[in-house]
């Protein structure tokens, strides 16, 4: 190897190394529950973009700007927080959507995440949220712990809201 080429090696890893020490690395997270509904029960529950106002406990409103594709604004039961997210992907008959964050409270950037249903068979479905951001330096922590609250808080309350309406829907269809 010439030593221009070894120079130029060296100096690259220098700055990636250099460069990795100051900045925060991508992180992840994915959570799911099952249900005991179908994807397509499950999906006409949680499915709509401002349907998060009805299954996350925390938001309070939820508003769509009616564009395409879609920014919804969310702000919290307090009134002390705002999030403004769009919608980058979607699919009905698949359950899934997907969108990022254009402004958050949260340590974070980067965020990209998805809300899916896929079945399990025998009329039971799981549902999945999961995401990438970049974690402001020094607030990993307090990245995580955020984000792993509000999904437990989501997905468990979507799991209490769709076990309410399959009860409700059986014993309605119970009635002569």
């Amino acid at each position: 190897m010439s030593k221009s080429v070894s120079a130029v090696m060296a100096l690259f890893a220098l700055t990636v190394l250099s460069a990795g020490a100051s900045v925060a690395c991508a992180a992840s997270i994915s959570r799911s529950v099952d249900v005991n509904a179908t994807p397509a029960a499950v999906w006409s529950v949680i499915g709509s973009f401002c349907a998060i106002k009805d299954w996350l406990p925390p938001v309070g409103t939820c508003s769509v700007d009616g564009k395409n594709p879609p920014t919804r604004t969310l702000t919290t039961k307090d009134g002390k927080a705002t999030f403004i997210e769009r919608q980058s992907a979607r699919s009905d008959t698949r359950h899934f959507y997907s969108y990022t964050f254009l402004s958050s409270p949260l340590p974070v950037s980067n965020y990209s995440s998805t809300l899916q249903v896929v079945s399990k068979g025998n009329g039971e479905a799981t549902v999945i949220w999961r995401a990438t951001y970049t974690p402001a330096a020094g607030k990993e922590k307090a990245a995580d712990e955020a984000l792993q609250g509000i999904y437990k808080a989501g997905l468990e309350s979507i799991k209490a809201r769709v076990s309410t309406q399959a009860s409700v829907g059986s014993a309605i269809e119970g009635q002569p």
